[in-house]
């Protein structure tokens, strides 16, 4: 896909700060579009399984425009944020208006933050890995950068997982324990990397309390800036923001798992390991997340190189009409658990 059909996806930190500065119905427009309209079209346009040939994927790697875009929705995500503090300090939000927005902010955090966080957090420099903490800390979910690519990566559908639900397992039961276990498994994670080199876990070198300690000084920052009002709806959008990403995750890897070998070590992890969806709309709002199969088989992978696998298991919509289906458990099992069925049997 060319670098302007990614950039399409700002249209929601457009219409986000259009409902913040014009309320009305335009306070509501980012969610009506991507769980309105979005999810309808996917049901009716097909799903792509192009690839790029090798001289599409050179053109690719030597066009920096498609880093540049990603680069620009962390400013772009921080923009917004300082712009919906100033207006909730002014008072001129309130009632369904307020509500509109506040739902709008917190879908940015989930895709502009937590998103745009992950692509940058798989990147190799220093500086683009500071561009995804600083993502990340829009939805206050900096400890993400450490769990999702030392732990999520090496543990995807196994038990051992918080973020790969369980067959049966329904959203709400998940959220509690991948938020909880994601913390708790980042925290481990970096206390052992210490422990390697000789030193505790209550140091400035231990990433996830570093990133917490600036995340809680930067509500602080809003709190002293714009008022008490300001600072809760930053908790609350930012709490959006990562259930939204934990229920992205929710989708990515139901019900499938990873075969235990010899040995008792898991075998590789492979495109069967997570859904696959190549539907137009959502890959290009979610920078190819969608194609996650191909993701995890290979997460060094840039955003506009991921490949449509067709052996991996396919999700029978994308990613919105996914979101839906799984907040009413008993539809989704409906929908899935006949399809993880076929899948593992063949």
């Amino acid at each position: 896909m060319s670098p302007l059909r990614y950039a399409s996806c700002a249209v929601f930190l457009a219409l986000t700060a259009l409902g913040i500065a014009r309320g009305g119905l335009l306070a509501w427009a980012s969610p009506l579009l991507a769980f309105g309209l979005v999810p309808l079209l996917e049901l009716v346009l097909p799903a792509s399984g192009a690839n790029l040939d090798a001289a599409g994927e050179a053109r690719v790697r030597g066009r920096r425009v498609y880093d540049w875009l990603i680069y620009a929705m962390v400013p772009a995500q921080w923009a917004l944020l300082l712009y919906f503090f100033y207006a909730v300090s002014a008072g001129s939000l309130g009632g369904w208006q307020l509500l509109g927005v506040l739902v709008s902010v917190a879908m940015c955090c989930g895709a502009f933050g937590i998103n745009v966080g992950h692509e940058l957090g798989h990147r190799g420099t220093a500086a683009e890995q500071r561009l995804a903490v600083a993502a990340l800390m829009s939805s206050l979910y900096a400890h993400f950068f450490v769990e999702h690519n030392r732990g999520h990566h090496a543990r995807v559908a196994t038990p051992a997982d918080p973020a790969s639900a369980r067959r049966g397992e329904g959203l709400y039961r998940f959220w509690l324990r991948s938020v909880l276990g994601g913390l708790r498994s980042a925290w481990a994670l970096e206390r052992d990397r210490l422990a390697r080199r000789g030193l505790g876990p209550w140091r400035w070198e231990n990433l996830v309390l570093r990133h917490q300690l600036i995340q809680w000084g930067l509500v602080g920052g809003v709190l002293a800036a714009f008022g008490p009002a300001a600072a809760g709806l930053f908790l609350l959008a930012a709490a959006g923001g990562a259930l939204l990403l934990e229920t992205v995750n929710y989708v990515e890897h139901y019900g499938l798992s990873r075969a235990l070998g010899e040995g008792g070590r898991y075998e590789r992890v492979r495109p069967a390991h997570s859904w696959n969806s190549s539907h137009p709309l959502g890959r290009v709002l979610l920078f190819e997340l969608t194609r996650h199969s191909d993701h995890h088989a290979n997460p060094g992978r840039r955003y506009p190189l991921l490949r449509h696998v067709a052996e991996a298991p396919q999700l029978p919509t994308g990613y919105p009409g996914m979101i839906l289906l799984a907040l009413l458990p008993p539809l989704f099992f409906r929908v899935m658990d006949p399809q993880v069925a076929r899948y593992s049997a063949g």
